[in-house]
């Protein structure tokens, strides 16, 4: 991308946030041809009442400004990036708070949803389990929905399909807790698992091979790629994404900003 001066005047006077409407209406210049954000902001400039010679001034103080702090640029791009990516969330939400019918932790009929991808295979899921239970502890009104996203391992995906039948049957929450308690995925664990949380596992195997789990785990998959999700645990919640095991204040703080939203 052709790094111009009226770009630059964009990222300075938006990283200095009085520019929040040239933002939000041009939040994919990242992506966009150089020449048509230059056409965009000029014509934004214009109609601020600011003519050529005041942007000739501002053209010098922004270059004065980016050479002396080099270091808004990354700042400045990662905004960009997250704004396109919430961009790309937004026509999602529906979607993807959705559960499959039973796999939720915390209050089902919760005001705020909470977004989780997980692979029972993954280390950092299993550090996030007690993050997730002191944040439905301490928050009655949230929704955890879980969407299984077995990408780590190919054990990862029998114990997928065990928790959308331990789901089936109302015991997902336990079949959870006790999948992460005990060792990673394998024939012998999901098995251990499923009756600890008193599963009827002749029914979860028969439900398990369903044309409809196939299609689940598809499902979040693709949620995965048009996310840009490449690994676990993920969380979306009042339009904010965030990747890895985040920890409990990070989780709070937005699920305080949902509500709030």
């Amino acid at each position: 991308m052709r790094f111009s001066p009226f770009l630059a005047v964009a990222l300075v006077v938006g990283a200095a946030g009085a520019a929040g409407g040239w933002w939000a209406m041009h939040g994919r210049v990242g992506t966009e041809d150089a020449a048509a954000t230059d056409r965009k902001l000029e014509g934004q400039l214009a109609e601020a009442g600011i003519d050529a010679r005041q942007r000739g001034a501002i053209e010098a103080l922004v270059r004065s400004y980016i050479l002396e702090h080099p270091e808004i640029l990354p700042e400045a791009m990662d905004k960009l990036q997250a704004r396109e990516t919430e961009a790309r969330l937004a026509p999602l939400r529906g979607a993807l708070e959705t559960p499959f019918p039973g796999a939720v932790l915390g209050n089902p009929q919760g005001k705020v949803t909470l977004v989780e991808f997980t692979d029972f295979s993954c280390t950092y899921c299993r550090s996030s389990v007690a993050d997730v239970e002191a944040l439905v502890k301490s928050n009655p009104d949230l929704r955890v929905v879980i969407r299984e996203l077995p990408i780590i391992s190919p054990e990862s995906e029998p114990a997928a399909r065990m928790g959308l039948a331990a789901a089936a049957q109302g015991r997902y929450a336990a079949f959870h807790k006790a999948m992460f308690s005990g060792e990673r995925p394998s024939s012998a664990s999901i098995a251990a698992a499923a009756s600890a949380a008193g599963i009827d596992t002749a029914a979860a195997d028969s439900f398990s091979r369903q044309p409809g789990v196939h299609q689940e785990l598809e499902r979040n998959l693709g949620f995965a790629r048009q996310l840009g999700i490449n690994g676990t645990p993920a969380w979306s919640v009042g339009g904010k994404l965030m990747t890895g095991a985040v920890g409990r204040e990070a989780l709070q703080q937005a699920v305080n900003a949902a509500r709030k939203g």
